[in-house]
């Protein structure tokens, strides 16, 4: 199971607030609280700052890397912001890039980036002519970036497909045309990787963290082996180990204990 730590993200009121101050202290608390909670990959994510994106990103994976050496997740539309990240990190691990998608002006670039790096990668659903609104077309998108990038030498073990999770209030099916996406990539790609925003399940609806928690169960038993979320929520994680576990995925329910002796459960 992979979880890339979303907090570090300055959409969020707090990190921005950070950055533009250049708190370091508050950015590497942050970083190491996700470490100690289980990310597997931080995300640092700088995509709103518009003008100061490049400088941004610079001084965030600098921040977080004077105090751990852990895996980060470099996050951009900005194909340049990527490139500055992916340079500055520490040897040692495969960076996780996100994130690629078939639109191709966005394929065309970030291409020599997974590449350059021998990254591991987020491949997005998203085509030209926009985001997908099926099961199938959600397969057909993953099919064209999965041989894309296989064509360039990029192996399924490096490639984490996200279905696109959309708003359950918007359209109630979206839940199920998620589960029913990787089902369907799954049956045709078994080796490729999955990830996804699963928060956007419960955009707009109250008792989200309900939502959300159960959006979890559900997709990993489908096949989901990947999350952007924030690895500090005790009682999502715990779902996770308890997922994985009932899922036979836990080898002596090891995980699953550590997690109680956490107090991952009430």
């Amino acid at each position: 199971m992979m979880i890339i730590g979303e907090l570090i993200n300055t959409s969020r009121k707090a990190i921005r607030e950070a950055v533009e101050a250049k708190d370091a202290a508050y950015i590497q608390k942050i970083a190491l609280e996700q470490v100690e909670a289980g990310a597997t990959y931080l995300d640092v994510n700088c995509g709103n700052m518009i003008g100061q994106e490049l400088e941004l990103m610079k001084w965030l994976v600098e921040t977080i890397q004077a105090v751990t050496d852990h895996p980060l997740c470099i996050d951009s539309p900005d194909d340049k912001a990527l490139e500055v990240g992916l340079k500055l990190l520490k040897p040692g691990y495969k960076p996780m890039i996100n994130s690629i998608n078939m639109e191709s002006h966005r394929f065309k670039t970030v291409l020599p980036l997974v590449k350059e790096f021998n990254g591991k990668v987020v491949a997005l659903c998203i085509e030209d002519a926009g985001m997908p609104n099926t099961a199938e077309d959600r397969l057909r998108i993953a099919t064209d970036l999965v041989e894309g990038l296989g064509k360039e030498g990029i192996v399924q073990d490096d490639i984490y497909i996200d279905p696109l999770v959309k708003p359950l209030s918007t359209n109630d099916g979206s839940g199920v045309e998620v589960l029913e996406s990787i089902k369907l990539i799954r049956a045709r790609f078994p080796e490729v990787h999955f990830t996804c925003g699963l928060s956007n399940i419960s955009h707009g609806l109250p008792n989200r963290p309900v939502l959300n928690r159960l959006m979890v169960v559900q997709t990993m038993t489908v096949g989901m082996d990947g999350y952007i979320l924030n690895p500090c929520d005790k009682n999502m994680m715990g779902m996770i180990y308890a997922s994985q576990a009932l899922l036979g995925k836990d080898k002596f329910c090891a995980k699953y204990l550590r997690a109680h002796r956490k107090g991952l459960y009430e």
